[in-house]
């Protein structure tokens, strides 16, 4: 009887483990848990809660739909035809036609993502004594993609108007102020440390202000100029979950309405850059371009052999998220 058990035990686990991945590999997906807390019993929740519906409805910028050359078009902007950054993954520069749709000035903070995870009764993150450090209001909540999907699909609701991940294309089309040929999305469309992005100096300098914890960096949205259509931090303090699966060929095939990503895939799009690094190299060598782009494991598991796990005891330190909205309209401002 007890061999029955166990062998019942075990098949249960592998089906709930199963049910995760698949649930995992959902581009869109309901939240993790279903336990929320009820904010009408907890009135500084619901206080929360409020305050960051009038926050998320202030920071959605309205894009209006348009069409535009997708990818690395330095063969179109060039006399020597060659192309900006030289990543296959950004080849070809093809035609891209979207709706209007409205994508958040601003990455999720810590604070937005604690009321998140407050209001359904999870566990917040990066909660370990060493990973409070870096837990600053004004810095990118470091979270899975599936955290990510789970969010941005809960503040919709909060909202009332539907919100998930943006895709590669929606992200690349606001960074580039609606399809120009913009090669950083800044202010002036330059890379200029210290003045619109973080210098390696203005990196130390503000960790130390924060802690004496020796080599942990404490980022901060909104210390720079926004672009011209308003979005900051495009180009530093974390990478940022698109909706779309990775596949380095996919600009071969994309097609030019509202593309969005391969059906399927084992990594997921990211854009912007992590704040790790020297700042001007990552410029030299384009990873802080409006169209430069990667994957990266959609839900990372904690490694004891990582010393950059050890030292944050988060494996998604790296990456952030900025909900967008496919709504046809511009958001209703508070």
């Amino acid at each position: 009887m007890i061999k029955q058990n166990l062998v019942a035990l075990l098949c249960t686990t592998i089906a709930l483990t199963a049910c995760a991945k698949s649930k995992t590999e959902s581009a869109i997906s309901e939240p993790t848990s279903k336990h929320s807390v009820s904010s009408k019993q907890d009135p500084v929740l619901q206080k929360r809660i409020d305050q960051l519906v009038e926050k998320t409805k202030k920071n959605m910028i309205f894009i209006e739909g348009g069409t535009f050359m997708m990818g690395d078009f330095g063969p179109l902007t060039r006399k020597d035809k060659l192309p900006i950054v030289g990543l296959y993954a950004a080849m070809p520069a093809h035609k891209v036609t979207l709706d209007s749709f409205s994508l958040n000035a601003y990455k999720t903070t810590f604070d937005d993502f604690d009321i998140y995870t407050d209001s359904l009764g999870l566990p917040r993150i990066s909660m370990q004594e060493i990973a409070k450090i870096a837990r600053q209001p004004m810095a990118p909540a470091g979270i899975s993609w599936q955290q990510a999907s789970d969010y941005c699909q809960w503040l919709g609701k909060q909202v009332g108007i539907p919100m998930n991940l943006p895709t590669e294309a929606q992200w690349e089309y606001a960074a580039r102020n609606k399809g120009q040929y913009v090669i950083y999305p800044t202010d002036n469309g330059n890379y200029e440390t210290g003045r619109n992005v973080w210098s390696d100096e203005q990196r130390r300098e503000y960790s130390q202000s924060i802690s004496d914890a020796d080599g942990i960096k404490v980022a901060k949205l909104g210390k720079f100029p926004p672009t011209p259509l308003g979005f900051y931090d495009m180009a530093t303090d974390n990478y940022e979950w698109m909706s779309d699966w990775f596949d380095p060929q996919y600009y071969k095939n994309s097609p030019e309405l509202n593309p969005q990503g391969p059906k399927s895939g084992k990594l997921k799009s990211v854009r912007s850059t992590h704040q790790e690094g020297a700042a001007q190299s990552l410029a030299i060598h384009g990873s802080v371009t409006t169209i430069y782009r990667s994957g990266m494991e959609p839900n990372p598991q904690f490694d004891k052999n990582d010393l950059d796990g050890i030292k944050y005891l988060n494996p998604n330190s790296s990456t952030s998220v900025r909900c967008a909205s496919n709504s046809p309209r511009p958001f209703p401002k508070p």
